[in-house]
């Protein structure tokens, strides 16, 4: 098709990535779909002949990166969309991780995301624009128990995405961060590190658990209209909450910590920085 974009999505292979590469496939557009292990993309492949490069790529590699963009942007002449959505989990409580898990599972959600920022902006900038979308979450803006590794490299990178977006917005490069939802993407079990658990922990991590229920989550595809739409506004906004429930509980943390701020506001305004 004449005006079919060329889209690049990182975790492509399962859960979200491959329900957005699916989408635009289907959607008329090509697509080079990255991940570790390209072999579950066979299948797509197979479907849209012509218009599905698969990539093998790690996103910890950052030449490895810079090398994989190079091998997206020659595949179809251009890149119009990225979505940068390789990511992974680490569940368990702060005391418990180790510093190889730590430093590992960074390395994937916020180095890895800068990488691939890094590789695709000169490709953007050549051609006066294109779409970086940047694959966050609805809870990352605030710890929560449990996963508190997982919402601070997704705050990192919320926030060097804020900083990205007023850098690039002069070359026609747009930015979103995109706030997902729950999604039944299998992040909590193919896509997840788990911490050796401390004895000391089991009651709140029991309550946790408690908490977090047994209900079951959205399909990807269910998300991947409101990525469509958004790759094709002509001005899209900088941060997008996509999954309705998701939108209220964002506004109600938002509530409760701005009402946080207020009942200590004497306190703050004691000092005149």
């Amino acid at each position: 098709m004449e005006n079919a974009r060329v889209w690049l999505v990182t975790g492509a292979s399962r859960g979200l990535g491959r329900a957005f590469a699916e989408a635009a496939l289907a959607g008329g557009d090509r697509v080079v779909a990255a991940a570790r292990n390209v072999g579950p993309l066979e299948e797509l492949t197979e479907k849209y002949p012509g218009r599905l490069v698969p990539l093998p790529l790690d996103v910890v590699d950052r030449q490895g990166v810079f090398d994989g963009v190079e091998r997206a942007a020659a595949a179809f002449g251009r890149l119009d969309v990225v979505v940068n959505n390789a990511g992974g989990m680490l569940y368990g409580m702060v005391e418990e991780a180790t510093e190889e898990q730590i430093r590992a599972h960074m390395d994937v959600n916020f180095f890895g995301a800068v990488w691939v920022a890094q590789a695709v902006l000169p490709h953007l900038r050549a051609q006066g624009g294109g779409r970086l979308l940047q694959v966050t979450s609805m809870g990352s803006g605030g710890g929560m128990a449990t996963v508190g590794f997982y919402g601070a490299g997704k705050a990192a990178l919320d926030s060097v995405s804020e900083a990205l977006a007023m850098e690039v917005e002069g070359f026609g490069v747009k930015v979103t961060i995109v706030q997902m939802g729950g999604y039944n993407t299998g992040l909590f079990t193919a896509g997840t590190t788990t911490t050796e658990p401390l004895a000391q922990y089991q009651p709140l991590r029991t309550e946790m658990e408690a908490m977090w229920g047994d209900a079951v989550a959205p399909e990807p595809e269910t998300a991947a209209p409101v990525i469509l739409e958004l790759a094709a506004l002509p001005d899209p906004p900088r941060r997008l909450i996509v999954g309705s429930q998701s939108f209220d509980h964002v506004l109600e943390m938002g509530q409760a910590q701005a009402d946080l701020y207020r009942s200590w506001e004497h306190l703050s305004r004691t000092a005149p920085g």
